[in-house]
């Protein structure tokens, strides 16, 4: 069976940028959303900048409404392990937009899913891209259900196209568009049972990476290694039980799992380099959060990259009738605009991850290591 549907803007990803641009767009245009999952899933990730909040307010949202509970938890500030044997203290408490937050990553994307719907949006859920057409100053793509069972798909007639599906970029790279890989970070993570009253994060460096630690929402914890996919036999990161043997290495992460092992939950890898795609913006189409530039997680700016980039899109996409931008002379003005944002966001973040990265030098002799000090001034 297959449905028409008409719109102004598609908005190919229902992730946290996606719902963002979608929320912000709504009271301007006529809006679409559709997304691969039925609802969200659980993801690594869970840190929310102080400036977040910012967003929230602009869009309306307030965080210390009722909505939100259970959403959030304030974070103190950090606990680092990183350049030293010595513990350091990073705290949040004199930042002016307030605390960092810990956030549950699935329970985020529902409530940004229902507010986008709320506002109108209209929103169609496990639907994957299948093609694209561009022609007469209009987008058809077609979407069909993920679901041997259910062979549904969609036809969408759009003036824009908002790709939003992630570090896939899956719109772009069905026009040919390519990413550049900066280097090859790899995430492993788990989640368990908290005991500590201590909500700081914690973040130590070794020879071969960095851990991560962090209290999330209803009493969980998360914990991350991060290295580069070469570095060690997959098979370490295959399970918890081959993992372990690497946790088990740094005692100050390995007490907090400890006595909770038949309680993790092992989520296994995922990607976490830094990479950008090579064209973010196009004919009446444009790349937006990680589906342009995704981040290493030592920065903690990916979910605040991805809203800000979301509320940047939203005015310039208001700014610039949808019509007028089937003018090549328009576009091009608005492909130049977006661009220097884009550049712009990319420079800043290579800065300030170089200088992180910078701060380590216990272990220069290490690949590890060694490639982030090679690499520092050529991302």
């Amino acid at each position: 069976m297959n449905t028409n549907h008409n719109t102004e803007i598609l908005i190919i990803g229902g992730g946290i940028a996606g719902c963002i641009a979608a929320i912000s767009l709504s009271g301007t245009y006529n809006v679409t959303l559709i997304d691969k999952l039925e609802e969200p899933v659980d993801k690594v990730g869970e840190s929310l900048a102080p400036a977040t909040q910012r967003v929230f307010y602009a869009l309306g949202l307030s965080l210390n409404d009722d909505q939100f509970e259970n959403l959030f938890l304030n974070n103190l500030g950090m606990q680092s392990y990183w350049g030293s044997d010595q513990l350091q203290i990073l705290g949040h408490l004199r930042n002016p937009d307030g605390l960092s937050k810990s956030v549950n990553r699935k329970k985020l994307g529902l409530f940004l899913r229902e507010k986008a719907l709320e506002k109108g949006v209209k929103g169609f859920w496990g639907f994957r891209l299948f093609s694209s057409d561009y022609s007469n100053q209009k987008w058809k793509v077609i979407c069909k259900k993920d679901n041997p069972k259910n062979r549904t798909s969609i036809t969408i007639d759009t003036d824009f196209v908002i790709d939003a599906t992630g570090r896939n970029s899956h719109f772009a790279r069905s026009l040919g568009i390519k990413r550049t890989h900066f280097d090859s970070l790899i995430s492993c993570w788990l989640t368990v049972p908290n005991t500590s009253k201590n909500t700081m994060s914690s973040i130590l460096s070794d020879e071969f990476g960095w851990w991560y630690s962090a209290v999330l929402p209803e009493n969980k914890r998360v914990i991350s290694y991060q290295t580069d996919s070469d570095i060690f036999d997959k098979k370490v990161f295959k399970n918890f039980t081959s993992f372990s043997q690497l946790l088990r290495k740094n005692s100050t992460i390995n007490k907090l799992v400890e006595h909770h092992t038949e309680e993790i939950n092992f989520h296994g890898v995922v990607s976490a380099n830094s990479t950008k795609l090579n064209t973010v913006v196009g004919q009446q189409w444009l790349a937006l959060g990680d589906a342009a530039l995704s981040f290493d997680p030592l920065s903690s700016q990916g979910m605040f990259n991805a809203m800000a980039n979301a509320m940047q899109v939203s005015e310039l996409l208001k700014t610039y009738q949808l019509s007028d931008l089937s003018d090549p002379e328009k576009m091009n003005q608005f492909s130049k605009q977006y661009t220097s944002q884009i550049e712009s966001v990319w420079a800043h973040y290579v800065k300030h991850k170089n200088l992180f990265y910078g701060v380590e030098t216990r272990w220069n002799n290490s690949i590890f290591w060694k490639r982030r000090l090679e690499n520092a001034f050529v991302l």
